[in-house]
């Protein structure tokens, strides 16, 4: 085998994106709580950028950060001479240690004119502390249970297996396999029971769904002394079979009446299948809307507008334009200042590039989806990105980026952006309808259908055949699976 190293030429073409290119597509895909945090960023690192809380607070350039206004604007002597300097470097030299003594002040009392705080400050001290986790939660209960040591020391390490429902699926010999050497899995077992008897809710560190609420039913015979004979039963040896809506055979085998095996199922709802849920920070995250959608009541017309009227708008220092521009001043600091100047006006274009952009989206889906807004989900209709590209003039992935995690508020309540995105069909008069409006008007037929005698899949069929749309069996058993909804058997009723 012969190695050798040799030079070849080539040309090729290759597409490559600039870097305020890239900077401008990562702009346009941040929500607005994104946005806003990664403008806090560039103003931290990039001295040249400055920001104005609102749009009656503009920056004054006569007197820019406290340096008097014959610093900034020249006399006009120094203005018709262009070998005077705009600034003296007694003043460039002082505005650069006001700049270091500024920034070196503890950020926690960091003030503007007349003490005001920051209201970056104020808003990172009003932030909610991060919540309490599930497995600290426990850990709290074991501490005040007691035990043998190696009993409670074996607790610790199966509270930190315990999934965020509240179920311990792994099985003891596998977490036995990493134990210290002074455990064993005796231990393990040992400390499995008194959890799931002593610590709450009722149901935790349970092994599978049988387990919990069969804890869960003797916890209630316990305490409060009921007759919990045929939930047991239906849990500990029909669970499968109460799932697949199976009540006549159950009735079979059991001798129970019909009547107590729906009061049974009816007890089962009111049991906990994930305990953990109970436990630990399960707040909702926060969802904040990057657009408002309105109705004025005269026209009828929907009109969108961006919720970012409060955010901070971004303007570059004057005092660091004219020093870019100023040849007393050292050359590497000039270049260091021009560099900052030209990403500032990178970050500003691509941030009113990205307000541009998403308006225009906006405004094609508030037309499109007009009778959605008006009548609800069933009027969705079909708007494929590409179509909105085509009509916008811009390119799909544009548009993508455009709704990518984005909200929209309106009469109807928030929705995410890419909602309204949506293939379809067209019905037996040539109308277009989304899939979303059809699986919309799929929930209003399973809804009023007899439930004494559920509709099948092939009659769900023939109902949207009524309503003009021809769909297969097995589409109609796809978004049926997908918002949730059981076969006809299971949705029957005894």
């Amino acid at each position: 085998m012969r190695l050798d190293a040799s030079q070849h030429m080539r040309m090729e073409q290759r597409m490559k994106l600039a870097p305020r290119m890239i900077q401008s597509m990562e702009i346009l895909q941040l929500p607005l709580m994104a946005l806003e945090e990664r403008i806090e960023q560039e103003l931290a690192a990039n001295p040249v950028l400055e920001k104005k809380e609102s749009d009656y607070d503009v920056p004054d350039t006569t007197a820019v950060a406290g340096i008097p206004q014959e610093a900034v604007t020249p006399p006009e002597s120094a203005a018709t001479d262009p070998t005077k300097p705009d600034v003296s470097d007694r003043e460039i030299e002082q505005y650069l240690k006001d700049q270091s003594d500024w920034s070196s002040m503890n950020t926690g009392t960091r003030s503007r004119g007349g003490g005001e705080r920051d209201a970056k400050m104020d808003a990172m001290a009003n932030t909610a502390a991060r919540g309490v986790s599930l497995q600290e939660e426990l850990q709290t209960q074991w501490d005040l249970i007691e035990t043998e040591p190696k009993t409670h020391r074996a607790g610790y390490i199966l509270i930190d297996w315990v999934s965020d429902d509240g179920y311990l699926r792994e099985p003891l010999e596998k977490i036995a396999a990493d134990l210290p050497p002074e455990l064993t899995i005796k231990d393990l077992q040992d400390a499995l029971p008194v959890m799931q008897s002593r610590l709450e809710p009722v149901g935790i560190c349970a092994c599978n769904v049988q387990q919990c609420l069969l804890l869960q039913i003797d916890a209630w015979e316990r305490d409060k002394g009921d007759d919990l004979t045929v939930p047991r039963a239906l849990v500990q040896t029909y669970l499968h079979d109460l799932e697949m809506n199976r009540l006549p055979q159950i009735a079979k085998k059991t001798g129970f009446t019909m009547e107590q095996i729906n009061q049974g199922r009816e007890f089962l709802k009111h049991l906990n299948a994930r305990p953990g849920t109970l436990l630990g920070d399960s707040r909702v995250p926060r969802v904040s809307p990057d657009a408002i959608v309105e109705r004025d009541d005269e026209t009828g017309e929907y009109s969108a507008r961006l919720t970012d009227e409060h955010s901070p708008r971004l303007y570059i220092n004057e005092i660091y334009k004219r020093m870019a521009k100023n040849k007393t001043v050292d050359g590497k600091t000039r270049e260091f200042i021009a560099n900052n100047i030209r990403n500032a006006r990178w970050l500003i274009e691509s941030i009113e590039q990205r307000r541009n952009t998403l308006l225009r989206v906006l405004k094609v889906v508030v037309e499109a989806q007009k009778e959605f807004l008006d009548h609800g989900p069933q009027f969705m209709r079909p708007l494929p990105m590409i179509g909105v590209a085509d009509q916008l003039g811009i390119h799909v992935g544009t548009v993508s980026r455009a709704v990518a995690e984005k909200y929209i508020q309106s009469p109807r309540g928030i929705f995410p952006l890419r909602m309204f995105f949506t293939g379809g069909t067209e019905n037996a008069d040539g109308e277009a309808m989304s899939w979303d409006a059809i699986k919309a008007k799929l929930g209003e037929i399973i809804l009023v259908e007899d439930k004494g005698n559920p509709l099948s899949d092939d009659e769900i069929v023939d109902k949207l055949k009524e309503q003009g749309i021809d769909l297969a069996r097995r589409t109609v058993a796809k978004y049926r699976k997908i918002a949730g909804i059981p076969p006809a058997r299971r949705r029957k009723t005894f």
